[in-house]
Protein backbone atom coordinates (compact mmCIF):
# COMPACT_ATOMS: atom_id res chain seq x y z
CA UNK A 1 0.00 0.00 0.00
CA UNK A 2 2.58 2.33 0.66
CA UNK A 3 6.04 2.51 -0.48
CA UNK A 4 8.82 0.95 1.05
CA UNK A 5 12.33 2.67 2.02
CA UNK A 6 14.90 3.40 0.05
CA UNK A 7 17.10 3.02 2.48
CA UNK A 8 15.96 0.49 3.86
CA UNK A 9 18.85 -0.41 6.23
CA UNK A 10 18.21 2.45 8.53
CA UNK A 11 14.16 1.25 8.76
CA UNK A 12 13.33 1.01 12.38
CA UNK A 13 11.72 -1.93 14.31
CA UNK A 14 7.81 -1.54 15.23
CA UNK A 15 9.76 -1.80 18.91
CA UNK A 16 12.35 1.00 18.30
CA UNK A 17 9.14 2.93 16.56
CA UNK A 18 7.34 2.56 19.47
CA UNK A 19 9.84 3.51 22.12
CA UNK A 20 10.28 6.75 19.95
CA UNK A 21 6.46 7.09 19.74
CA UNK A 22 6.41 6.67 23.45
CA UNK A 23 9.24 9.23 24.53
CA UNK A 24 8.61 11.98 22.37
CA UNK A 25 5.64 14.49 22.69
CA UNK A 26 5.90 16.20 19.28
CA UNK A 27 5.26 15.67 16.20
CA UNK A 28 4.13 17.54 13.14
CA UNK A 29 0.68 16.13 11.34
CA UNK A 30 0.65 16.20 7.62
CA UNK A 31 -2.81 16.78 6.06
CA UNK A 32 -4.26 17.97 2.85
CA UNK A 33 -5.12 21.60 2.57
CA UNK A 34 -6.71 24.15 1.38
CA UNK A 35 -6.89 23.58 -2.44
CA UNK A 36 -5.33 20.41 -2.14
CA UNK A 37 -2.13 22.09 -1.00
CA UNK A 38 0.06 20.25 1.72
CA UNK A 39 -0.72 21.74 5.59
CA UNK A 40 1.71 20.54 8.06
CA UNK A 41 1.19 21.54 11.79
CA UNK A 42 3.19 20.86 14.93
CA UNK A 43 1.31 18.78 17.72
CA UNK A 44 1.66 17.23 21.18
CA UNK A 45 0.32 14.28 20.74
CA UNK A 46 -0.15 10.56 23.19
CA UNK A 47 0.58 7.26 21.82
CA UNK A 48 -2.42 4.98 23.28
CA UNK A 49 -3.17 1.21 22.58
CA UNK A 50 -1.50 1.69 18.63
CA UNK A 51 -3.22 4.68 18.45
CA UNK A 52 -2.29 8.32 18.09
CA UNK A 53 -4.04 10.95 19.53
CA UNK A 54 -3.97 15.30 19.19
CA UNK A 55 -5.72 17.69 21.51
CA UNK A 56 -7.16 20.61 19.34
CA UNK A 57 -9.99 23.04 19.24
CA UNK A 58 -13.01 21.82 18.33
CA UNK A 59 -12.28 24.25 14.39
CA UNK A 60 -9.61 25.45 12.68
CA UNK A 61 -7.61 24.40 9.51
CA UNK A 62 -6.80 21.25 10.97
CA UNK A 63 -9.79 20.13 11.78
CA UNK A 64 -11.69 21.30 8.17
CA UNK A 65 -8.30 19.13 6.52
CA UNK A 66 -9.83 15.97 8.19
CA UNK A 67 -13.19 16.34 7.82
CA UNK A 68 -12.33 16.91 3.81
CA UNK A 69 -10.02 14.08 3.37
CA UNK A 70 -9.04 12.15 6.22
CA UNK A 71 -5.77 10.84 5.02
CA UNK A 72 -2.61 11.87 6.93
CA UNK A 73 1.21 11.26 8.00
CA UNK A 74 2.54 12.14 11.28
CA UNK A 75 6.35 12.72 11.70
CA UNK A 76 8.14 12.37 14.67
CA UNK A 77 12.13 13.39 14.96
CA UNK A 78 13.89 11.53 17.73
CA UNK A 79 17.18 12.05 16.88
CA UNK A 80 18.79 14.58 14.34
CA UNK A 81 22.81 14.70 14.14
CA UNK A 82 24.32 17.26 11.84
CA UNK A 83 27.94 15.76 10.64
CA UNK A 84 29.56 18.85 8.64
CA UNK A 85 32.84 17.05 8.01
CA UNK A 86 31.08 14.58 5.65
CA UNK A 87 28.27 16.98 4.84
CA UNK A 88 25.62 14.77 6.06
CA UNK A 89 23.13 14.60 8.98
CA UNK A 90 22.19 11.63 10.51
CA UNK A 91 17.99 11.29 11.30
CA UNK A 92 16.13 8.44 13.42
CA UNK A 93 12.53 9.13 12.77
CA UNK A 94 9.11 7.73 12.70
CA UNK A 95 6.31 8.63 10.05
CA UNK A 96 3.12 6.77 10.40
CA UNK A 97 0.56 7.08 7.50
CA UNK A 98 -3.33 6.62 8.71
CA UNK A 99 -6.69 7.90 8.75
CA UNK A 100 -7.98 10.60 11.30
CA UNK A 101 -11.19 11.32 12.92
CA UNK A 102 -12.71 13.72 15.19
CA UNK A 103 -13.62 11.76 18.40
CA UNK A 104 -17.39 12.75 19.65
CA UNK A 105 -17.82 10.28 22.02
CA UNK A 106 -17.79 12.81 25.98
CA UNK A 107 -16.62 9.28 27.62
CA UNK A 108 -13.47 8.24 25.18
CA UNK A 109 -12.62 12.32 25.26
CA UNK A 110 -12.36 12.50 29.04
CA UNK A 111 -10.26 9.13 28.95
CA UNK A 112 -8.04 11.04 26.58
CA UNK A 113 -7.53 14.63 28.35
CA UNK A 114 -6.56 11.95 31.92
CA UNK A 115 -3.88 10.07 29.46
CA UNK A 116 -2.57 13.51 27.95
CA UNK A 117 -2.21 15.41 31.42
CA UNK A 118 -0.69 11.96 33.08
CA UNK A 119 2.26 12.45 29.86
CA UNK A 120 2.62 16.32 30.52
CA UNK A 121 3.02 16.36 34.27
CA UNK A 122 3.46 14.33 37.51
CA UNK A 123 0.45 16.79 39.50
CA UNK A 124 -2.20 15.05 40.54
CA UNK A 125 -4.05 17.31 41.92
CA UNK A 126 -3.87 19.54 38.21
CA UNK A 127 -4.67 16.77 36.34
CA UNK A 128 -8.10 16.77 38.05
CA UNK A 129 -9.08 20.40 37.66
CA UNK A 130 -7.11 20.88 34.68
CA UNK A 131 -9.40 17.92 33.16
CA UNK A 132 -12.61 19.26 34.72
CA UNK A 133 -11.75 22.59 32.92
CA UNK A 134 -10.76 20.43 30.01
CA UNK A 135 -14.12 18.86 29.88
CA UNK A 136 -16.09 21.44 30.62
CA UNK A 137 -14.60 23.49 27.83
CA UNK A 138 -15.12 20.60 25.05
CA UNK A 139 -18.81 19.85 26.32
CA UNK A 140 -20.44 22.63 27.02
CA UNK A 141 -20.97 21.81 30.78
CA UNK A 142 -20.95 24.40 33.52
Amino acid sequence: MFRKMRRFKQELSFDECEKILQKNSTGILGVVGDEGYPYTVPLNYAYFENKIYFHSAKAGHKIDAIKENNKVSFCIVDKDELFSENLTTLFKSVIIFGKAEVLEDADENQKLVEIFSKKYSDNIEKIRVESQSEKNNLYGEN
